[in-house]
């Protein structure tokens, strides 16, 4: 069985280090690396889309980061409890027309027991930006 430590329960140690994990893969632009932290059946919501398995998670990625061009993510703790975290973020990117976007948002995680997110649920929301504020780079 596949495992993707640390496992739940969690700590909040162990929280920050499954979120920065995250958060690397998620920065890697690779969607196959970041679906591998998923189960095979995994469930989001991602603002409006409703994703479900790895390769529907592969296929969402794919075009994301297609469109979203110069894309640089940044998560942050805001809670855990023994399978669940609860993280914000942000990121920045390049629409295909040139211009950046800033995007906030909250995640809520939910594990499996080997450690795999199982659910993932987001609430995002675009704001734009001038090159000169970019904060993530």
């Amino acid at each position: 069985m596949e495992k993707k430590r640390p496992l739940p329960p969690f700590t909040e140690e162990t929280a920050k280090i499954k979120i920065q994990m995250a958060e690397d893969a998620w920065n890697s632009k690779d969607p196959e690396r970041v679906s591998l932290a998923y189960t095979v059946d995994s469930e989001w919501r991602n603002r409006s889309e409703f994703i479900n398995g790895r390769k529907e998670i592969v296929d969402f990625l794919t075009k994301k980061w297609k469109s979203e061009r110069n894309y640089k993510l940044k998560k942050s703790y805001w809670a855990h409890g023994d399978n669940r975290i609860a993280v914000r973020f942000e990121y920045e990117y390049q629409n295909k027309e040139g211009s950046w976007i800033r995007a906030y948002g909250n995640e809520n995680w939910e594990f499996d027991e080997n450690g795999l997110m199982a659910k993932r649920y987001a609430s995002i929301n675009d704001v734009p930006i001038e090159e000169k504020d970019r904060k993530l780079k």
